[in-house]
């Protein structure tokens, strides 16, 4: 998923904010593995990142994600995004951020 960032009057800054699968499938574009794999390979080869859950920045381990998916081998990233996306949907959803998700969401990094 992605949205479009607020307008501002500077020309500067990414023009579409990359969230959810989105991000997850940016992720597996620089990683450096091959499908198939279980989820836990592709953890590791990506060395765990926190991955934006909504437009707000709020974060996830990826980890933590793929441990909620109710298989562990994929045969392609296809098939790894696709068993991802309710994960992320349901984080959007109905989960509430940790203080220190709030932290982190509030300062400029």
């Amino acid at each position: 998923m992605g949205v479009r960032p607020p307008p501002s009057n500077s020309d500067e800054g990414p023009d579409v904010i990359e969230f959810g699968i989105a991000e997850v499938a940016a992720e597996l574009d620089g990683g450096d593995f091959s499908f198939p794999a279980t989820g836990e390979q592709v953890v590791q080869a990506l060395s765990n990142p926190r991955i934006k859950y909504d437009a707000k920045g709020h974060t996830v381990a990826l980890s933590e994600a793929v441990a909620e998916v109710e298989r562990d081998r994929f045969d392609d990233e296809q098939e790894f995004l696709n068993a991802l996306h309710p994960i992320f949907e349901q984080y959007r959803h109905s989960r509430s951020p940790s203080v220190i998700e709030r932290v982190r969401a509030a300062l400029p990094l």
